[in-house]
Formats: C-alpha cells, sequence, structure tokens
C-alpha cells in the first residue's frame, strides 16, 4: 500500500438522472473558485517576502544573502509541488488545498511576530525553506480538481483562467503589505499581515472545494461531457500507486523531460524580472517604496490578458498545441527584457515591466497544460510537480534568486540581464523540440 495523507473521499451511489445535469453544473464552478481564490491566497505569502527585501537591505544585508534566503521558498517549493504533487494525486485536494495554505500562513505569520526570525540569515532561509514546503500543497490539488472537473477539449481556456489565480494573489501581495504597514506601522507587518488574510482564503477554499464527481454521486467528467481522450479507459479512473505514477506515467515521457527544462529557463525569467524588480526599481530606476509596489503590482495585473490570449491561441489557432504559443510569447518577452534594461525614464521602465508580465504567465501556464495533456488524471499533480520541480528548483532558487543576486553583487545589474536573455533563448530551444510531437502524444 502507498502513503496517503487525506485519503480521498469514497464514490458515492450515482444520482437519479435528472439531477445529474443541474449538480454537476452547479459544483464545477463551485470548485473552480474554490481552486482560484484558495490559489491566489497561496500567493499573498509566497511573494512578500520580495517586498521586505528593500527593508532588510537597509538594516544591513546584502542582496546575495537575500538572494540565498528567497531561495529557501523556491528549492522546497520545487521538491515539494514533486514529492506532494504526488501524495496529492493520491489525496482529498479539498484537505490537501486548504491545509496546506493554513500552514503557509501560520510560517509567515510567525516570521512577522517573532522578533528572533528575521535576525539572521540562516534563520529566515530555514523558515523560508518551511514556508516554500507548504507552497507545494496548492498547484497539484488545484491541478487534480481541475482533471476531474473539467474535460480535455475544455482545459486550455479552463487553466488560462484559473492561471489569473496567480496574477490576482501576486497583484493582491503588495497591496496588502501596504495595508500592513499603514496599520501597524512596522515592516514586520509586510510578513504577517498577509499571513492572517491567508488564512480567511483557505476557510473560502475548504468550503467550496470538491475531491471528484464521483465522490458527490456524480459520474467521470469524460462521459458527463462526451469527451475522452485517446486511449482512455475505465481503469483510469481508479487510483494509482506511487511505483505506478512516477514509472509508467512521468520518468519514461520525453516530452514531459522537454517541458520541465523549458520551465527551468521560463521560471528564471520570470522570478529574475519579478522579485528583484521592487530593488532594481529602486535602485537603478530611482522609483520610490510605493511606486515600485505599484510597478510590481500592474506586472500581476497585465498577465491577465495575457495569459487568455495565450490560452486562447493554443486551444484555438493553434488546435489544442502549446508550443507554438509558448514560443511567440518568448520571443516577445526577449524584446521586453532589454527595454526594461535599457529604459531611461520611469514611464518607460514601468510600460517595459507591464509588457514582460503581459506576455510571461502565458508560457508559465501552458507549461502546466501541457504537463496535464501528456499524463492520465490519477497522475495529473506528479506530471505537472516534475515540471514545476525543473522551474523552482533550477530556474528560481538556484538561477533567478542565488544566481541574478550574486551576478548583481559581483557584476552589476547588466550581467543579470544577459543572462535572462540567454535563459529566453534556451526556453524557446526546448519548447521547440515538443513541437511536433505534443499533439500525437497527447492521451
Amino acid at each position: 500500500m502507498s502513503f496517503k495523507l487525506f485519503p480521498p473521499p469514497p464514490h458515492k451511489e450515482l444520482r437519479p438522472a435528472n439531477e445529474i445535469d443541474p449538480e454537476y453544473k452547479k459544483l464545477r464552478w463551485q470548485v473552480f473558485i474554490g481552486i482560484f481564490l484558495g490559489y491566489a491566497g497561496y500567493y499573498l505569502v509566497r511573494k512578500n517576502f520580495s517586498l521586505v527585501m528593500p527593508d532588510l537591505i537597509h538594516q544591513g544585508y546584502s542582496k546575495g544573502e537575500l538572494g540565498f534566503a528567497l531561495s529557501g521558498v523556491s528549492i522546497a517549493y520545487g521538491l515539494s509541488k514533486f514529492i506532494m504533487g504526488n501524495l496529492s494525486d493520491r489525496s482529498n485536494a479539498r484537505y490537501f488545498m486548504s491545509i496546506g495554505l493554513v500552514l503557509s500562513g501560520l510560517t509567515m505569520i510567525f516570521m512577522g511576530v517573532v522578533p528572533f526570525a528575521t535576525s539572521s540569515i540562516v534563520i529566515m532561509f530555514i523558515l523560508l525553506l518551511l514556508n516554500g514546503w507548504f507552497q507545494g500543497m496548492g498547484w497539484p490539488p488545484a491541478g487534480r480538481v481541475v482533471v476531474h472537473w473539467f474535460s480535455i477539449k475544455e482545459r486550455g481556456r479552463l487553466m488560462s483562467i484559473w492561471n489569473l489565480a496567480h496574477n490576482m494573489g501576486g497583484a493582491l501581495a503588495p497591496q496588502f503589505t501596504i495595508l500592513g504597514f499603514y496599520l501597524f506601522a512596522t515592516w514586520q507587518s509586510k510578513l504577517f499581515f498577509p499571513g492572517l488574510v491567508a488564512l480567511g482564503f483557505a476557510l473560502i477554499a475548504f468550503l467550496l472545494i470538491r475531491d471528484t464527481p464521483q465522490s458527490c454521486g456524480l459520474p467521470p467528467i469524460e462521459k458527463y461531457k462526451n469527451d475522452y481522450p485517446k486511449n482512455y479507459t475505465e481503469k483510469h479512473e481508479n487510483e494509482l500507486t506511487a511505483k505506478e505514477i512516477f514509472f509508467q506515467y512521468v520518468f519514461n515521457n520525453r516530452l514531459l523531460w522537454y517541458i520541465a527544462f523549458a520551465n527551468a529557463f521560463v521560471y528564471l525569467v520570470r522570478y529574475g524580472i519579478g522579485d528583484w524588480a521592487p530593488t532594481y526599481l529602486m535602485q537603478v530606476k530611482g522609483f520610490g517604496t510605493n511606486e515600485a509596489s505599484s510597478a510590481v503590482s500592474w506586472f500581476e495585473v497585465a498577465g491577465i490578458p495575457g495569459t487568455l490570449l495565450c490560452g486562447w491561441l493554443s486551444d484555438t489557432v493553434f488546435k489544442g498545441r502549446r508550443a507554438p504559443a509558448t514560443i511567440i510569447f518568448m520571443l516577445l518577452i526577449t524584446i521586453g527584457v532589454v527595454i526594461y534594461w535599457q529604459s531611461i525614464s520611469h514611464a518607460a521602465a514601468t510600460a517595459a515591466l507591464l509588457m514582460i508580465g503581459f506576455l510571461i504567465y502565458g508560457p508559465v501556464m501552458l507549461i502546466g497544460v501541457q504537463a496535464l495533456d501528456l499524463a492520465p488524471k490519477k497522475a495529473a499533480g506528479t506530471a505537472a510537480g516534475f515540471t514545476g520541480l525543473f522551474g523552482y528548483f533550477l530556474g528560481t532558487a538556484l538561477f533567478a534568486n542565488i544566481g541574478v543576486g550574486l551576478l548583481v553583487d559581483h557584476y552589476g545589474w547588466g550581467a543579470s540581464f544577459y543572462f535572462m536573455i540567454a535563459a529566453c533563448i534556451i526556453a524557446i530551444f526546448f519548447t521547440a523540440l515538443t513541437w511536433n510531437r505534443e499533439k500525437t502524444n497527447l492521451l
């Protein structure tokens, strides 16, 4: 037997035929709102530390030291998204996602209210490492909910809408840090106040999310929508063991490896720009604290129409293929990075940051959709976690947090921008390897 953290609820007896359609319609959007708000809540306590970094620099910490501390979130998150993703494939998404957010929120509350929590880089690294592990309990159960409640032909556009939870949470995080600062007048409130708000989001998620249609007395989504993936059988409704998920559907899938490597370099750009934006804008471009926080919020908001456009392109223009839209967006991001670097005015820097924000979340979303497409639904969390492992451990922790911090300390900001431009090119290369084969390999 394989370990299950929160065992999935048993299948209930099928409801009468006249109840199935109205109940399905109601619950589909109920669970969608639940995973949307739940995941937005995760971002409130994932993004807020980068907004405290300028305060910590004033206390004498270097950028390299803070980059190391910040890497704790990404190192743990990448590993957790993979390992906890496998657990989530065999667990109740309702409990898994809600409890993970509660633990993440409590960690940041502790970091903000306990004086010694920010007294050294080592302690901050350990706490952020712990927070990152709990953060890994967010995406996989959301992916499990999506593949059980929405069919494959709906998934591209549906996921592009759900992915806006990243932007909503990322945009709200600076606003809640500002609100916390005004309410409590201490920089520590930028840590604990978003944590308090996250607990409320966790409660909402728990009230709304349901694990699978079968646990609510409904048929599987494939039957309800008459939308069966290639090679679908009734066995796809059976829970899989960890060994089956890892060795039958993940490790031997070449396309998953390609998009995992691509994800590492997409995330380098995403977090190399996003996490360092407050510091870069204030130190290099001369922005004030509120002006920089507002620019970061708009960076997230700009991703909303960009993500929707990217999902629409992949589903309609490219007929379900993800690689062409990803490559187009990454080419444009390369241009945006150059403009952001070379801008000579506040308006130009803000416009370039918005351009990157508009474009970057589309590739992030599509790689997640590809991972779901390339594995059976009982292995969805693990497949997404596998690409996330590369994205957060390599792309974010090692490259964007530690790498960018060290490059800036030793060689200046220009070296970090060369690094991110190279990352765009490498991401395009690995994505191109799936260009012709992704569609024929869909399950």
